[in-house]
């Protein structure tokens, strides 16, 4: 059995977490952990389903990872990095579906991945990460004579934007045209900006009400538009994606792998 820690045990994602943990076969729930200012520290981390896990949530990192394979952290950049020291003391892989990170975190995430096995990636999810492949083989048909915008929606509690997952549709169209992403995004328009400049790739953020996430990748060339859209119902496909990565960890001790690697679609 997979002994799993779900980090952020009492948020959305947490919770999901936990519960698909509980009904995936070969998995345990091993522990929980939560922020110390958590109003749910100590509380058993079933207790929202109604049910006894004998997991107790709990702040104490160390004690918590002692005897765990794998940690599941979809949290925040910083307490994200701080998990991941105590993953690589206690020889403990890890799955990280946090979005924000600056170079720095990115960095310290590649240090971590020399010592222990971790999965990286902006979403966890089986069909985002289809929706990438695809959308790099559209990419390479669509090299001339159309513009690339990005489209993203998410709820009105999202704290980073542009979404990782744009930015990862971002870097699959860039990488697949040749370019450098950090040199051909446009992230905002306002007032005067004169004609669009070819070989640029640009993005567009809405923020709003409880939606999950919403991506769409649009080739707008004279004559035509072709679109391209994953759209989430529920945090429930992050949650399965994030299974198949730590039993994916399970045979690899360390290196850095993201979900295309998970499923196999680096081809």
């Amino acid at each position: 059995m997979l002994k799993l820690v779900i980090a952020g045990a009492s948020g959305r994602m947490g919770r999901m977490l936990i519960e698909t943990a509980l009904s995936t076969t070969g998995v345990v729930l091993h522990g929980a952990l939560d922020s110390p200012t958590s109003a749910f520290i100590g509380n058993d981390a079933g207790d929202f389903l109604g049910q006894k896990t004998g997991v107790i949530i709990s702040n104490d990192v160390d004690a918590t990872l002692a005897g765990a394979d794998c940690l599941i952290d979809f949290t925040r950049p910083e307490a994200s990095l701080g998990y991941l020291q105590s993953c690589v003391k206690h020889s403990v892989n890890a799955v990280i579906g946090t979005t924000g990170f600056d170079d720095a975190g990115k960095a310290a995430i590649a240090h971590a991945a020399q010592s222990i096995g971790v999965v990286f990636a902006p979403n966890m999810g089986v069909g985002v990460n289809a929706t990438l492949k695809i959308i790099e083989l559209a990419t390479k048909i669509l090299n001339t004579g159309y513009d690339i915008e990005i489209i993203e929606a998410h709820h009105r509690n999202k704290i980073d934007a542009p979404s990782g997952t744009a930015l990862k549709m971002g870097e699959v169209v860039a990488q697949a045209l040749g370019r450098d992403l950090s040199e051909c995004a446009v992230y905002a328009r306002e007032g005067y900006t004169g004609a669009r400049e070819d070989a640029t790739i640009g993005f567009s953020t809405i923020r709003g009400g409880d939606v999950i996430g919403d991506h769409t990748v649009m080739f707008l060339g004279n004559g035509d538009r072709i679109e391209i859209s994953h759209k989430s119902s529920s945090r429930n496909s992050y949650a399965t994606g994030s299974m198949r990565a730590a039993q994916f960890l399970a045979t690899h001790t360390a290196g850095l792998f993201d979900m295309q690697d998970v499923l196999g679609l680096k081809f």
